[in-house]
């Protein structure tokens, strides 16, 4: 690699670092490494571009403790590249790593965002909808390869409400198991109906065999889920449509 190719590289990074800085609310460190030069740029091209941050916060209460994100063989659009704003003339495939904390993950759940993102649940219960609209979320780490999702719901059926409370024991998606529910208990004395039950978890599945799910301007594929105490670490395959994310 010549002296002039590399300082290409390190010009183009740096513009990237400063665009994707500005659309975070914080960060603690942001590192952008471009495999390309201006006369490629000037085509529309770069060889790839690999991301990695810490402590990424976005729409307040959004935060990421680690991640890396590689992108190979880019159509950009030149003129975006000045503005620091690495624009994709089409999304691209990408390999991402992610990391979350438990604090972070309970923050995030509990957010306005979140909150306001989320929708009711319909369960279809023997022919009958009831809609089920989660008001509290709380997630633990305890040991590897375990999560407990604890929370408050309200169940909506025919002009009627009632508050559900809950825990439920799920293992992580592994690249030889599908995320798994191994138990699920109603507390402070409530009780579910056993075709409630059936619904619900017909749901949870459905919702844990997602292909996909959206952050920002990328859309996200889980391969695997590293549970550890106190994090968890997500391998992904991610759509990125736009850099910054």
């Amino acid at each position: 690699m010549s002296e002039q190719q590399r300082l290409d590289e390190q010009a183009i990074a740096k513009a990237a670092e400063i665009g994707l800085a500005s659309k975070l609310d914080a960060a603690e460190q942001i590192d952008v490494d471009v495999k390309t030069d201006l006369f490629k740029v000037v085509q529309g091209q770069a060889d790839a571009i690999n991301i990695s941050g810490q402590g990424l916060v976005m729409e307040k209460d959004i935060r990421v403790q680690e991640m890396e994100l590689h992108l190979d063989n880019i159509d950009i659009d030149p003129l975006s590249v000045l503005l620091g704003q690495i624009e994709l003339k089409h999304p691209v495939d990408a390999i991402a790593k992610l990391v979350v904390t438990e604090q972070d993950i309970n923050r995030a759940l509990n957010s306005d965002y979140v909150q306001n993102q989320m929708q009711a649940i319909d369960l279809n219960v023997e022919g009958q909808i009831q809609s089920l609209k989660m008001q509290q979320m709380e997630l633990l780490l305890p040991d590897d390869d375990k999560m407990i999702f604890s929370g408050k719901a309200l169940v909506q059926t025919a002009g009627n409400s009632r508050q559900l409370d809950f825990s439920a024991v799920v293992r992580p998606r592994t690249s030889k198991q599908p995320v798994l529910v191994e138990s699920f208990q109603c507390k402070n004395g409530q009780s579910i109906s056993l075709e409630f039950a059936v619904a619900l978890l017909g749901k949870m599945k459905e919702i844990t065999q997602l292909s996909y799910f959206e952050i920002g301007k990328m859309a996200i594929g889980i391969k695997e889920m590293e549970v550890q105490t106190g994090k968890i670490t997500l391998y992904t395959e991610a759509r990125v449509k736009e850099i910054p994310l």
